[in-house]
């Protein structure tokens, strides 16, 4: 079983910066050789994608994050992270990470993604 642990969620304020990171462990699952991504839930909204890396490094961002956001990896960590800067307050969601068996990409569609974590808060004050 592979497990998904995402950490460094808080609250700060508009312009603020936070640093998500998300350890994979279990059934051997490595993050470079999976596809993987950040996705964000707000109250009352739908689960949307914000940003994915491939096996081979490519990565992608939701225009809700562009320039803002980066997606990125430690191999040697098994971690992924989201560094997000300039946060605003429509940024305020939980954070999930998600992992996917095959090594590219299919989107931000969520049942495309074989495990989930637990997710992180951020909320950004104005």
């Amino acid at each position: 079983q592979v497990q998904l642990v995402e950490s460094g969620g808080g609250s700060v304020q508009a312009g603020g910066s936070l640093r998500l990171s998300c350890v994979a462990s279990g059934s051997g699952y490595s993050v470079k050789n999976g596809c993987m991504g950040w996705f964000r839930q707000a109250p009352g909204k739908e689960r949307e994608g914000v940003a994915l890396i491939q096996s081979d490094g490519s990565s992608t961002h939701a225009n809700s994050g562009k320039g803002r956001f980066t997606i990125s990896r430690d191999n040697a960590k098994n971690t992924l992270y989201l560094q997000m800067v300039s946060l605003k307050p429509e940024d305020t969601a939980m954070y999930y990470c998600a992992a996917r068996r095959l090594p590219y990409c299919a989107g931000y569609v969520a049942d495309q993604y074989n495990y989930w974590g637990q997710g992180t808060q951020v909320t950004v004050t104005s």
